[in-house]
């Protein structure tokens, strides 16, 4: 059978092929704009890899080998999670500061998984714009591979997609996929958790990726304050506190881990929804957790937040982190220990209850 050969293309035919990349890039669509753009990431993104990465970037798909014999694991069970930043970006906009934002993404993600004990593994990212803007999309990258780089997450593939009508101009869509990995064995569900364990507090450093819509509603419509304000409570300016990145609270497991095993018997990560919401997540229905809110510093920006909006205390604690950033639920007589290697505070203890979050008077919002 004779072999096929390829046709060449008249010069009219090339003619109407640059043409109709004309008419889409007049669309808004700029293909070789995002084509030169790829083509540059490479460098970025492998310094988030290490031998169980196979392949480059551009592939249809990321290629990710683990070696659980390395890592010690001998039920592997593996653990997703997806999330964005929300309307934080909306601060990124309003500054044109992009180099933190993804981090917040990236640690967030990375705090999701680790409530039930699991390692990151690889993350995948996706961004997507009316036009993308070469110097924006650099800074987000950069902000990812850092915070990967940090936790040993490899950064394998994403998605940059121009999408002009849907998007205002100057604005982007920054979301992710995270994939880690836990022993079978270690997995942290909330079973373990019983009356009489003791609740352990790590700080927050600011509002994380939550609640912006109301804090930027009450700081900047009602208050009418700038982003260089420095507001009384404020050690900084409103625009560097609005954009402190969203702690990654690996550290404090892998201190865990060096205690031992059976250290943890549960874990929540204190994000939208706060502690009224997340905490029920890892409770028994026989169960609640009974929170001193007095028993540590609440931030400046939460009391300023309470000031500006006139907001009820309640709803304060269920829409903000409110200071704490992470809850490890622990054997009572590991607490004081625990507490004193994490950094953090006893705030509270396990009681009985119906799987419910049971708030002592925050006298702090009344100062």
């Amino acid at each position: 059978m004779p072999s096929r050969s390829r046709k060449k293309s008249s010069p009219a035919e090339l003619l109407s092929l640059n043409n109709h990349q004309s008419a889409y890039t007049k669309a808004g669509v700029n293909v070789a704009l995002g084509n030169e753009f790829k083509s540059g990431i490479g460098k970025i993104v492998r310094q988030t890899h290490g031998p169980e990465v196979l392949g480059g970037i551009g592939g249809f798909g990321g290629l990710f080998q683990p070696d659980f014999k390395k890592r010690n694991i001998q039920h592997p069970v593996l653990v997703s999670s997806t999330d964005g930043v929300g309307t934080k970006l909306k601060i990124a906009f309003a500054t044109n500061c992009h180099h933190t934002i993804g981090a917040d993404l990236v640690n967030h993600c990375i705090n999701d998984i680790l409530v039930t004990g699991a390692e990151p593994l690889f993350f995948l990212d996706y961004i997507a714009a009316a036009k993308l803007t070469p110097d924006v999309v650099r800074s987000l990258l950069s902000g990812l591979s850092r915070a990967c780089k940090v936790s040993h997450c490899a950064l394998i593939g994403g998605e940059t997609a121009q999408m002009p009508g849907l998007y205002e101009p100057g604005e982007y869509d920054l979301a992710g996929t995270i994939v880690g990995v836990v022993d079978r064995k270690k997995l942290l569900d909330g079973s373990r958790v019983s009356v009489g364990d003791f609740l352990i507090g790590i700080p927050s450093n600011g509002l994380h990726t939550n609640g912006y819509t109301l804090a930027r509603h009450i700081l900047f419509k009602k208050m009418k304050l700038e982003f260089s304000s420095k507001p009384q409570g404020l050690t900084t300016s409103l625009q560097r506190e609005l954009l402190k990145i969203h702690r990654s609270y690996l550290p404090e497991f892998q201190a865990m881990t060096a205690l031992g095993a059976n250290k943890i018997h549960a874990a929540a990560h204190i994000t939208g929804g706060g502690l009224i919401d997340n905490l029920p997540r890892v409770l028994p229905k026989t169960c609640d957790a009974l929170i001193d809110t007095n028993s540590w510093r609440l931030p400046g920006i939460f009391k300023l937040l309470a000031r500006g909006g006139a907001l009820d205390p309640l709803e304060m604690y269920r829409v903000f982190n409110m200071g704490i950033g992470m809850v490890f639920i622990v054997p009572q007589k590991e607490s004081l220990i625990i507490a004193k290697k994490l950094k953090g505070k006893i705030i509270g203890r396990i009681i009985q209850g119906h799987g419910e979050v049971q708030l002592e008077a925050p006298k702090q919002l009344m100062e």
